[in-house]
């Protein structure tokens, strides 16, 4: 079942091999970013490709965004609520109170405000309902060292993915959340590469491509709105997410 989806934090990374392969699989496809000319290239001139430069923590660049899908396909079938910051690493009290308000307004004040706009469209819309994925990281499981910022954030997106999936069943709204752990992404590569630079012995990092995780989201986009994988996690199979601390 393929219809009219937004991917936010498309420009590159997850979102990236995520809007290309809903645009493989028949969607329709929003790319939002702050980045244009990042996006130009993953839409890569497709024709049910719509590139929306937007900053997802400013709520009126997403209200006109979220307008302008609807003007363009009609309707909204899918959020991919991806997008995401990860901080530099560091104890609490070496954390610049800049990283700690960057955090809440990317992870999760920019999650509130797409899937208000998308509970909002998917409620008034006929037929009404649609589905909402939060990207909430394993972070929202388990912390991982010096990552505050993250951590935090994340598990506050945890408490976003359980309210709307309560308030959505009355209007055919599924709301799951999908946990990735250790995506080959820019995001996770810069992260590896600043603790190997702090510790030249640490261990390798265990990654999946991201190409695995744009295929699960589209398998779980494609699922009838009467089912809903209200959680999942996807990781490295060998990465320490049970039992690490």
């Amino acid at each position: 079942m393929a219809g009219v989806a937004i991917v936010t934090g498309a420009s590159d990374g997850i979102g990236a091999a995520t809007a290309r392969a809903l645009l493989a699989a028949g969607w329709k496809v929003a790319l939002l970013a702050r980045r244009q000319a990042a996006l130009e290239t993953v839409a890569g001139g497709h024709a049910d490709a719509l590139v929306l430069p937007c900053d997802v923590t400013d709520p009126v660049q997403v209200e006109a965004a979220f307008d302008s899908v609807v003007a363009r396909f009609g309707r909204i079938d899918l959020l991919f609520n991806n997008a995401g910051v990860f901080t530099p690493a560091g104890l609490i009290d070496e954390t610049p109170l800049e990283d700690w308000t960057q955090s809440v307004a990317v992870n999760l004040t920019g999650m509130f405000l797409c899937a208000r706009a998308a509970f909002g469209q998917m409620r008034r819309q006929s037929p009404q309902g649609g589905r909402i994925i939060n990207n909430g990281s394993v972070a929202a499981q388990a912390p991982r060292a010096g990552a505050v910022c993250y951590t935090a954030t994340k598990h506050g997106v945890t408490g976003l993915t359980k309210q709307l999936s309560l308030d959505g069943r009355p209007f055919r709204i599924a709301v799951g959340q999908i946990d990735i752990g250790n995506a080959r992404t820019p995001l996770l590569e810069a992260h590896v590469a600043r603790v190997k630079a702090a510790d030249p012995d640490a261990p390798d990092t265990p990654m999946i491509d991201v190409a695995t995780v744009a295929d699960t989201v589209v398998h779980l986009a494609g699922l009838p709105l009467e089912a809903n994988a209200q959680w999942m996690t996807l990781m490295a199979t060998t990465m320490q997410l049970v039992g690490r601390g």
